[in-house]
């Protein structure tokens, strides 16, 4: 019998305009080999900073294993919630009027403000975000 360890993620965008309407997708994430090893010496060790920032950018590049930064990365803010329960991560991050504006097509979970280490990347068809619209992306990662 061999065990192993394989997280899995999901990510939802939502851009909410502000005329009121709405675009969405959910698209799966890879994490990336910086954040599997961060797990893994997480067994042994308490690792610190806890991962609290999801950043947005513009590459539509595909993620690969050894990506270590988002391709264009356009702003980087705190998780606006997370929890975990049985196994889930849920990180929700909300980019008000005015943060992050551009064409968003990647996203990706950090360790720290700037730099750091990535957990995971996924990108997206682009989304078009004005000024005055918001974007959401709640992330699912399953361990």
């Amino acid at each position: 019998m061999r065990d192993s360890i394989s997280p899995k993620g999901v990510v939802a965008i939502t851009l909410r305009h502000a005329d009121g309407s709405e675009e969405k997708q959910v698209v799966n994430n890879l994490v990336v080999q910086a954040g599997l090893n961060y797990l893994a010496s997480a067994i042994l060790a308490s690792q610190s900073p806890a991962f609290g920032y999801m950043a947005v950018g513009t590459s539509g590049t595909n993620p690969t294993l050894g990506d270590t930064a988002l391709g264009g990365e356009l702003t980087r803010i705190v998780f606006s919630s997370s929890s975990t329960a049985n196994g889930v991560v849920s990180i929700s991050t909300v980019y008000g009027p005015g943060v992050g504006t551009g064409t968003i097509s990647e996203a990706g979970i950090f360790n720290a403000a700037a730099a750091g280490t990535m957990l995971a990347r996924a990108t997206f068809s682009p989304y078009a975000k004005g000024a005055l619209d918001t974007i959401t992306i709640n992330w699912t990662i399953t361990v």
